[in-house]
């Protein structure tokens, strides 16, 4: 693993009904619009009733609203199309993955300044878009803004607050499952933004790249955000853009491929974006916490899942180390900057067990 390590200088909220074959989407004649809204959906024909409507309800008139259709076999495409004729539908044929599909929805509407990519078990306070919008236009040098989302199930609940990366490798949504107690209640910078129910700068993507189609699902929005803030790149919260989100409601039917993907994505993060120095001082916390999850898979009888994920990285290893070569040699920030957006445990006591308990928990898995 290779790098160029020269050190460098470190440079009015609630339920919306529904309305069908209305709101403010913009037509496909007009011309370009500024903010485009891409909906990620697979066999979500129910969900689509809940977030198209909160979408057309924005304060924010104008905005192109494309569906993503992820290979859905439930009519979703058709739906969509009788109900919200104003609405694109882009049908993909087959489920190709979710950072396939969120790259698909990227470059139809990569001649908008700004794209938002939305999970299709979101709901969105009308004045969401409109506040994370006037963030990007305040914060040139960001790529990503997202807001304060809450459990849409337990709604005195935070589902996340922006992304936080610890040293070990692991990341999590800042926030999740805590009560809303005042601490998330002053914009700034994150790590990164939960590609679930966020805005992004559409021309990053130029610059960054797509998200990585090897991850196909989770993680790879973890990784698009590492590899923004190792170009420069910044990430926003804004706890005035309000949503809400039906925590776990596709990880509790794919529980088994949920933990393989994010065991296997997990690490691939660490091959990719650590630079070397870095990799080096924090391996011991890696892993351990690795190792931590193996002792726990063994207790559950899950212990062949998390060898598959680790065997399926060792068969990725040589295109993610070919991949490693080409971001650290693009990266445009200094080891300290990168230190100091690792951020300690937010529940440092635990054990790794205790952790996978409460994950599985607030995801409702089994």
């Amino acid at each position: 693993m290779t790098d160029r390590e020269g050190d460098r200088s470190d440079s009015g909220r609630g339920p919306h009904p529904p309305q069908p074959g209305r709101g403010t989407a913009a037509s496909t004649s007009s011309p370009t619009p500024r903010v485009a809204v891409a909906i990620l959906n697979h066999n979500g024909r129910e969900l689509l009733d809940l977030i198209i409507p909160s979408v057309l309800a924005q304060t924010l008139d104008g905005v192109r609203l494309l569906v993503v259709d992820n290979g859905s076999t439930d009519g979703s495409a058709t739906h969509c199309r009788e109900r919200w004729p104003n609405a694109e539908v882009l049908e993909l044929g087959s489920e190709i993955g979710v950072a396939a599909a969120l790259n698909r929805g990227v470059q139809a509407c990569r001649d908008s300044e700004y794209i938002a990519l939305l999970n299709n078990d979101v709901e969105l306070d009308r004045g969401w878009l409109q506040q994370l919008v006037r963030v990007l236009d305040e914060h040139p040098g960001a790529a990503s803004a997202t807001g304060k989302t809450y459990n849409f199930f337990q709604r005195d609940l935070l589902d996340g607050t922006g992304d936080i990366i610890m040293p070990c490798g692991a990341a999590t949504r800042r926030g999740l499952g805590e009560p809303d107690d005042g601490r998330y209640e002053q914009p700034g910078p994150v790590f990164s933004a939960c590609a679930g129910v966020a805005l992004y700068r559409t021309s990053a993507f130029a610059d960054i790249g797509g998200f990585d189609e090897d991850f196909f699902a989770y993680q790879e929005d973890v990784d698009w955000g590492f590899r923004a803030q190792l170009r420069g790149f910044t990430a926003r919260y804004e706890p005035g853009a309000v949503a809400w989100h039906m925590s776990g409601a596709t990880t509790r039917r794919e529980w088994p491929r949920f933990n393989y993907l994010q065991r296997r994505n997990q690490v691939l993060v660490v091959i990719k974006c650590y630079p070397l120095r870095i990799l080096v001082r924090h391996l011991p916390s890696i892993l351990s916490y690795q190792a931590g999850w193996l002792v726990d898979a063994a207790r559950k009888g899950e212990l062949s899942r998390q060898l598959a994920a680790l065997s399926a990285v060792v068969v990725q290893l040589p295109r993610t180390i070919a991949k490693r070569r080409r971001i650290q040699a693009t990266r445009s920030v200094g080891l300290a900057q990168i230190e100091a957006i690792l951020t300690p445990p937010p529940h440092s006591r635990e054990t790794i067990a205790e952790r996978a308990r409460r994950l599985r928990r607030l995801l409702g898995a089994p």
